[in-house]
C-alpha cells in the first residue's frame, strides 16, 4: 500500500479492523496503553513505600512484596472498571492491607520473629538497630488490629480520618485502638529492659 494514499493501514497481520477504529467508542488498546502507564507510575513511585508498610504489618518481607505485587495487579485488572482515578493510591494502600488481613488469616499460627536479611539493604539499615528490632519485635506481639493502626497513623503517617477509612471502621475506634496499642507496645519495651 502507498503510504501516500488516504484510508486505514494495515496493520504487519493484515487487520485493517484495528486501524480503522470508529469514533466515539473506546479504544481498548489505547485504555490497556493508560492502564499500563499509569498503574506503572504508580507502582514506581509507591511499591517501596507500600511494601514497607505490609512488611510492618506482616514480618515478613517476601510476603509483603507479595502482597503489594498482588494489588497492582489488581489495579490494572480494574482500572476500566473504577468509578475515578483520583484515589487510586488509596484503592492499592487498601487492597494491601486486605492482602495483609489475607496472609495473617492464612497463616493462623504464632508469628515468627522478623527476620533480618543477610545482605544490608535499606530496610535493613532503617531497622537495624538494637531498640528498633526490640520495637519491630513488640509490635510483631500486637493483635494485628492494633499493628495495623500504629502502622498507619505513625508509619505511613495518615490523619485519623484517612486510616479509619483504610481499616473500615470509625474515627473513635482508630483513636482508641492506637492509645491501647501504644500502651501495650510501652509495657512490653519496659520488660525487656
Amino acid at each position: 500500500m502507498d503510504s501516500d494514499v488516504a484510508g486505514p493501514r494495515a496493520r504487519p497481520d493484515g487487520d485493517r479492523a484495528a486501524a480503522a477504529h470508529p469514533p466515539g467508542e473506546p479504544d481498548a488498546a489505547a485504555g490497556a496503553a493508560d492502564a499500563t502507564h499509569a498503574v506503572t507510575a504508580l507502582y514506581a513511585e509507591h511499591a517501596l513505600g507500600l511494601t514497607r508498610l505490609a512488611f510492618l504489618v506482616l514480618g515478613d518481607r517476601f510476603a509483603a512484596e507479595d502482597v503489594v505485587q498482588e494489588a497492582f495487579w489488581g489495579l490494572y485488572r480494574a482500572w476500566d472498571r473504577l468509578p475515578s482515578h483520583d484515589n487510586v493510591l488509596g484503592y492499592v494502600r487498601v487492597s494491601v492491607l486486605n492482602g495483609c488481613r489475607s496472609v495473617i488469616r492464612r497463616a493462623r499460627r504464632a508469628p515468627r520473629p522478623v527476620a533480618m536479611p543477610d545482605a544490608a539493604s535499606a530496610e535493613a539499615d532503617a531497622l537495624s538497630g538494637e531498640e528498633q528490632r526490640a520495637a519491630v519485635a513488640a509490635m510483631r506481639r500486637l493483635p494485628a488490629r492494633q499493628r495495623e493502626a500504629l502502622v498507619l497513623r505513625y508509619f505511613a503517617d495518615m490523619s485519623e480520618h484517612e486510616t479509619a477509612q483504610a481499616m473500615g471502621v470509625s474515627r473513635g475506634t482508630v483513636k482508641s485502638t492506637t492509645a491501647r496499642a501504644l500502651a501495650a507496645l510501652d509495657r512490653m519495651l519496659r520488660e525487656e529492659q
